[in-house]
């Protein structure tokens, strides 16, 4: 009996030390999976191993520019790098009152696709395209006024032809209210017809209008010879204005047309290209042609 009794207590004891062995051969077999989890995958493609960072290692040449350079030179470089970067007074009067519509209708944010006429043509956005002669002191600061306020300007002295008087301008000159009212009707019709910005149609019209190409005169021995020369972009947009309203004005003289439906088709002629229709577009391959035989 007393056999028995030691042989049963010692059966419990012998458990509990195999059950010792299992767990300590199960920590090691955890501490390995936990190993080869954080070693790096040698299968694993090269894009997603870690790469070691490449230090970047200066010439001599650009460390003795570094050494020789003055610290004025250093903050001219940063003076003038602030300078560039901050806008202009234009594109900073264009973020402030890009609500504004002209008319109180259309926006004037058009693209100008021709690079010479683009610092010539003023869209920054107005209520009314009046500036009261802000401009007239200096003599090309015509370009500073609205291109639509520049439209108005050449309809008041659509009578004029050069230095001659061709017809009288006086039911339009300083006629600001009638002639505000005949471009905001002209710009009206335009949209009717075309279904776009009148204002992306008017510049369209003036960059195909244009020449690009004109005729100089060289006097030489007392004898004036005709020269090809190559337009300027100022006097481009003058000659396209004055053509378009003049050819209004004639259509509408002693009531035949209303100057609103004539400058309405011929800003929509001139703007799709169609020679047929356009007197303006005529009278550039005219003096293209011109130009072109004086060279």
């Amino acid at each position: 009996m007393v056999e028995e009794q030691v042989a049963a207590v010692e059966e419990p004891k012998q458990d509990a030390v195999t059950e010792t062995s299992e767990t300590k051969a199960e920590v090691p077999a955890e501490k390995t999976k936990k190993e080869t989890q954080s070693e790096p995958n040698s299968d694993a493609p090269r894009s997603k191993r870690a790469e070691p960072k490449k230090k970047v290692v200066k010439s001599s040449v650009a460390v003795q520019k570094e050494e020789n350079a003055n610290p004025t030179e250093i903050k001219e470089q940063k003076e003038v790098k602030k300078i560039e970067e901050k806008p202009s007074a234009e594109d900073l009067r264009k973020k402030k009152f890009a609500h504004l519509k002209l008319f109180n209708r259309w926006q004037t944010d058009v693209v100008v696709s021709d690079a010479g006429l683009k610092p010539y043509m003023n869209l920054s956005p107005v209520l009314v395209p009046w500036s009261a002669g802000r401009n007239i002191k200096k003599q090309f600061w015509k370009s500073k006024k609205s291109i639509v306020e520049r439209l108005m300007l050449k309809l008041m002295v659509t009578g004029h032809k050069g230095k001659k008087h061709y017809h009288t301008s006086g039911p339009n000159a300083g006629q600001l209210v009638t002639i505000y009212k005949a471009v905001q009707k002209t710009f009206e019709i335009v949209e009717q017809k075309t279904k776009k910005n009148p204002i992306e149609v008017f510049i369209r019209a003036i960059e195909i209008g244009s020449p690009r190409e004109g005729v100089s005169y060289i006097e030489y021995g007392g004898v004036r010879y005709p020269k090809a020369a190559d337009m300027s972009p100022q006097r481009r947009i003058d000659l396209v204005l004055r053509w378009m309203t003049q050819t209004a004005f004639v259509q509408s003289f002693k009531g035949k047309k209303h100057v609103w439906d004539a400058l309405a088709d011929e800003i929509i002629a001139t703007a799709n290209n169609d020679a047929t229709k356009s007197a303006c577009l005529a009278k550039r391959t005219d003096l293209e042609r011109q130009a072109g035989a004086s060279r």
